[in-house]
């Protein structure tokens, strides 16, 4: 693994405002979000917002991902979506989520997820997640990805590899009538055979006019995950694969996760709809 050190909080820069005229989700100014009472099954209505807005927040990750190399700090990376997503009529749904205070997550090396953009400089041969979110239409749509920063070690190059193809086999799993136990199954025997953690704790998500609507869906085979797949779903896939355990601690500012070894982890990210006869990608740029 690479010989990094670890990674320490850095300095947070002011909030990045959002024109007035772009519509805010309604926990914006709230300690927590209205708890979503609607089903999971979507109206086309709903899923064709849901394509915009997951197309949006797909190209603002683009544009921030653009600018990954070494001496950048993770707090450009977040201006830059923020200012792609605001352009486009979105609000960035991270800023003001629970408090969550940027427009990203960046997550870097040991970080699992929720990592804070700051002041924090990307290193040659560090790995970092991007997760970002777009609230346009009244719905939002979330992907994540990770990214190699300059030369990265094999062992590290290798996970971010494979938490991808983890993703692609979970969303082919993807069927009506199955339960959603499948996708972890999937992700979890995948990741065994290269000796992987699979995170546990952290889950992908139901996600429409709510960013997390109570659907869980784990990343691994959950014999409590028996709901069953319908066709017109929405949610979000986002394995999180680690180099060591999958237990983790939390910094002190609440929101950033680090696995307890301290070594690296990666995530890929899509949010889905069901079809008839799969998974449709809405986070597609």
């Amino acid at each position: 693994m690479s010989g990094q050190s670890l990674l320490v909080p850095g300095e947070l820069s002011p909030a990045r405002s959002v024109p007035g005229n772009i519509r805010r989700p309604e926990y914006v100014g709230k300690p927590a979000p209205t708890p979503y009472t609607g089903p999971e099954v979507q109206s086309a209505a709903t899923i064709e917002a849901m394509r915009i807005a997951g197309r949006i927040a797909a190209r603002a990750m683009e544009e921030a991902a653009k600018l990954i190399a070494p001496g950048v700090t993770t707090d450009e990376l977040d201006r830059v979506a923020h200012e792609y997503m605001c352009d486009h009529g979105a609000y960035p749904s991270t800023l003001g989520y629970r408090g969550f205070p940027k427009s990203l997550c960046s997550s870097v090396n040991e970080v699992i997820c929720h990592g804070i953009p700051d002041s924090t400089v990307l290193r040659d041969g560090d790995i970092v997640n991007l997760d970002v979110t777009a609230f346009i239409g009244g719905v939002h749509g979330d992907n994540n990805a990770t990214y190699l920063c300059g030369e990265v070690d094999e062992e590290s190059r290798l996970l971010v590899e494979r938490t991808r193809e983890a993703l692609a086999r979970a969303i082919k799993a993807v069927k009506p009538g199955r339960q959603i136990n499948v996708i972890g199954r999937v992700i979890e025997s995948y990741a065994k055979r290269f000796g992987y953690g699979v995170v546990r704790d952290f889950t992908g998500h139901g996600i429409n006019s709510s960013f997390h609507s109570g659907l869980i869906i784990p990343h691994y085979d959950s014999p409590h995950a028996t709901t069953v797949i319908e066709p017109g779903m929405t949610f979000t896939i986002e394995p999180m694969l680690t180099l060591g355990t999958h237990e983790y601690d939390m910094w002190a500012d609440g929101w950033t996760v680090v696995t307890k070894d301290r070594k690296r982890t990666a995530q890929f990210e899509h949010t889905l709809v069901v079809t008839d006869t799969g998974a449709e990608i809405l986070t597609l740029p």
